[in-house]
Order: structure tokens, then C-alpha cells, then sequence
């Protein structure tokens, strides 16, 4: 009997509807991950019962583990789709939406709420006349260039946020991977002059006050950007800028 992969997948037919688990079967090949395997179902969308349904809807891009696009949780894990080994992981496979992001369709889901987290804090350079010329920009030191490569890995796949108990639909803390950010832009010589601005966005409503410090997200990060590491040098950053804003009132 020729071995088979066996899936069974969340399903949502929209972001209202009631979801529902749905079980698929192919035929196995070698070096599948699980996108590639999804890309089967989707020939030939026939759920195990023997019924023709709709394709499954996911995201992806890259297949390089660098877009972030394709995080969805794996056998209970939330991680990167086009890096989870069908040969490395137990069968069923189970595959389910990141459940902090509304489900738009399937195992895709709404990732905005992180996206404009990202732009709350400012998370990006202002770069214009001589700056954007390379060779008149300030260098950068190796030992900062190194521990700024960790943080500009992030990929915004929202792996981090899923597996963060303060961050949910409900709630306003802007999670982990705009906290990462923050750090980021922050040590960069060009964007420590909106560093002011940053940290101000951190310290409001659904900042990193709100952090309960499980430390999940360093360990679900595909990345393994050391994102407590962040939280805690801008806990201290946040504190001299509170104490700064009393004095100079």
C-alpha cells in the first residue's frame, strides 16, 4: 500500500463564518513541506470522505522562510509553512489559522493590527538629501552591526504575536515584533533622531508596560531574534525618557 500524507485542516469559509475541520489525503513524496503539499490539495481539492470541496486558501510568498507570509500554526506550533518538513513532522498534520488575527479564509488570516502597530512606532529610517547617499552616512560600528543584523531578520510573520498571552484581539498591547522594531530603528544612527517619538509610542496605551513577560515569542521565533533582549533595554530606554520628560517640563 503506497504511503499517504495525511492532513486535517481549520477551515473557515469567511471571517464570520463558523469554523470547521476538514481531512485530506495524498499521496506521499519525498521533500514535501507543507506548502508544497497544500499546493497538491489545491489540484485536487477531495477531502477524504471522497467529496470534491473548495481549495483550501492559505498565504505565501517567498518559500524562503524570509516573507513571514506563510505563518500558520503546525501540529499546535506556530511557524513558517515553507520550513515545516512534511518527513519532520507527525502525522496527522494538523494545520490551523495564527488565532490573535481575524481569519480572512482558511489558514489565512488578517495580519493589520501588527502592521500598523509597525507604523505607530515608527518603525522605519527618514532618509533624505546626503543621508541617502551611502558613502556620506554615518558608519556603524561591526559590534552594532551585528546585533542590528538579529533584529533586521524579523520578517513580520506574527509567529512572535501568536504565541504572546498579551496580545489578542481584544487587547491594545502592540506585541513583540513592533517592540523589536523599536530597538532596531532606534540604535540606527540615522533613525536615533526619532528615537524621541518611538519611545513616547511605547510608552502609551498598549505599550510595553503591557508586556506580562512570558518570553514566548523568543522561543517561536523562526528568526530567534532575541526579542526579550529588545524589551528589556527599552524598558530602560522608556524610563529615562519618562524621567526626562518630568524634569524638563
Amino acid at each position: 500500500m503506497a504511503k499517504e500524507i495525511h492532513f486535517r485542516i481549520q477551515r473557515q469559509e469567511g471571517p464570520t463564518a463558523t469554523p470547521y475541520w476538514e481531512e485530506f489525503r495524498i499521496p506521499y513524496a519525498p521533500s514535501h513541506n507543507v506548502i508544497s503539499a497544500l499546493m497538491v490539495i489545491r489540484e485536487k481539492p477531495v477531502n477524504v470522505a471522497g467529496k470534491r470541496v473548495t481549495p483550501v486558501v492559505w498565504e505565501c510568498n517567498c518559500m524562503e522562510e524570509v516573507c513571514g507570509a506563510c505563518a500558520m500554526i503546525v501540529n499546535g506550533e506556530p511557524r513558517q509553512a515553507c520550513a515545516a518538513l512534511i518527513d519532520e513532522l507527525e502525522q496527522p498534520v494538523v494545520l490551523e489559522p495564527l488565532s490573535k488575527f481575524p481569519v480572512v479564509r482558511d489558514l489565512q488570516v488578517d495580519r493589520q493590527k501588527m502592521f500598523d502597530a509597525l507604523l505607530k512606532v515608527k518603525a522605519w529610517i527618514e532618509l533624505d538629501g546626503i543621508w541617502d547617499i551611502h558613502r556620506h552616512a554615518p558608519l556603524i560600528s561591526p559590534g552594532d552591526q551585528e546585533i542590528r543584523y538579529l533584529f533586521s531578520r524579523c520578517m513580520t510573520c506574527g509567529c512572535c504575536m501568536e504565541a504572546c498571552p498579551q496580545f489578542h484581539q481584544d487587547s491594545m498591547f502592540i506585541g513583540p515584533a513592533p517592540i523589536g522594531q523599536v530597538s532596531l530603528h532606534n540604535a540606527h544612527p540615522t533613525g536615533r533622531f526619532g528615537r524621541e517619538e518611538r519611545l513616547h509610542a511605547l510608552m502609551g496605551e498598549g505599550g510595553i508596560t503591557d508586556c506580562g513577560n512570558a518570553q514566548n515569542c523568543v522561543k517561536v521565533c523562526p528568526k530567534q531574534i532575541p526579542l526579550t533582549t529588545a524589551i528589556g533595554e527599552l524598558g530602560r530606554q522608556t524610563t529615562i525618557q519618562w524621567l526626562r520628560d518630568l524634569f524638563m517640563k
